[in-house]
């Protein structure tokens, strides 16, 4: 007799033999964003040396170092974080130059493709 398409026959009638597969869910690398700090004309150094490491955790070496690379290019990579870190330490920056009446900008710039 001929299997219909809703005929199940187990393959094996001990069930003991019955395998049982798995399927694994593929996680998605979260896309990744680099906080960028740009250079104007008034914020002082120092201030942007002490944002760096307020808020990106930055020993005071490097902080220096990359505080005189936004200087002297426009711009620097502050860090990279999944959107939502990159996002809250963009505000922070924000925030903290309002306060001490600074036009200090940082903007997100994608990496890649998630």
């Amino acid at each position: 007799m001929a299997e219909g398409p809703g005929d199940k026959q187990p393959r094996s009638s001990d069930p003991r033999e019955e395998v049982l597969t798995r399927e694994r869910a593929k996680i998605k690398k979260p896309q990744m964003y680099q906080v960028v700090l740009l250079n104007d004309d008034y914020t002082p150094m120092e201030f942007v040396t002490w944002v760096l490491t307020a808020v990106f955790h930055k020993p005071a070496a490097e902080a220096q170092r990359l505080m005189l690379q936004v200087h002297q290019t426009g711009r620097g990579v502050c860090g990279v974080f999944t959107h939502d870190v990159a996002r809250t330490k963009a505000i922070q920056v924000q925030s903290l130059a309002r306060r001490h009446e600074h036009p200090l900008e940082a903007k997100l710039e994608a990496i890649g493709s998630a």
